[in-house]
């Protein structure tokens, strides 16, 4: 039987430590082991990012384009034909968003969404998703300034799901799924806000 995606689903799946994809045959949930996380209190931004950063040259904005920005994410790109992102994912991801749950940032350039990504708030945990670039640094920016407003909001747990090398330049880490639970289990704990 196919299990249809609704908001209520997703805040369960993601307190539980799972996460769907769409493959064409249907819906897989997965639960990575070993996970991989940002630590928002070792996060690495490499000294000519930084540079880009205070340089002003992307104005960065927060929640005000998120379906576009999961369109965007769900484009194919040169090492990826096809994404897991669905239409289906797009509607209910956006459901979550209109109920705060589901938060993007966005990097912008001469009135034009150039990159950015998005992601799952439940408590203290956020969950990133996906992220696009159709600029050089777009969005890494938008991960910079979502790090910041995470600490500033008091989560503890940036989810990554998978490790990536441009994750691992800002310090992304591996753990073992049972101490990805128990952090989990804390930021549950967590009142923060996005």
């Amino acid at each position: 039987m196919e299990t249809k995606l609704t908001p209520q689903l997703l805040l369960f799946a993601y307190s539980q430590g799972v996460f769907p994809m769409a493959q064409e045959d249907g819906i897989y949930w997965y639960d990575p082991d070993p996970r991989t996380i940002l630590p928002l209190d070792s996060f690495h931004v490499p000294r000519r990012l930084g540079r880009t950063v205070r340089s002003g040259r992307f104005e960065v904005r927060v929640d005000t384009a998120f379906r576009a920005v999961m369109a965007a994410c769900a484009e194919p790109a040169p090492e990826r034909e096809s994404t897991w992102i669905s239409p289906e994912f797009i509607a209910v991801y956006t459901q979550l968003h209109q109920l705060g749950f589901a938060h993007s940032v966005e990097s912008w350039r001469d009135g034009r969404m150039v990159g950015g990504l998005y992601g799952v708030a439940v408590r203290g945990l956020f969950a990133g998703e996906s992220m696009f670039s159709h600029d050089t640094d777009a969005s890494k920016v938008a991960l910079v300034h979502l790090v910041e407003r995470l600490r500033r909001g008091g989560f503890v747990l940036l989810d990554t799901q998978f490790t990536t090398s441009h994750l691992a330049r800002f310090g992304a880490v591996e753990i073992p799924r049972q101490e990805y639970k128990k952090r989990l289990a804390h930021a549950l704990k967590v009142n923060a806000a996005f």
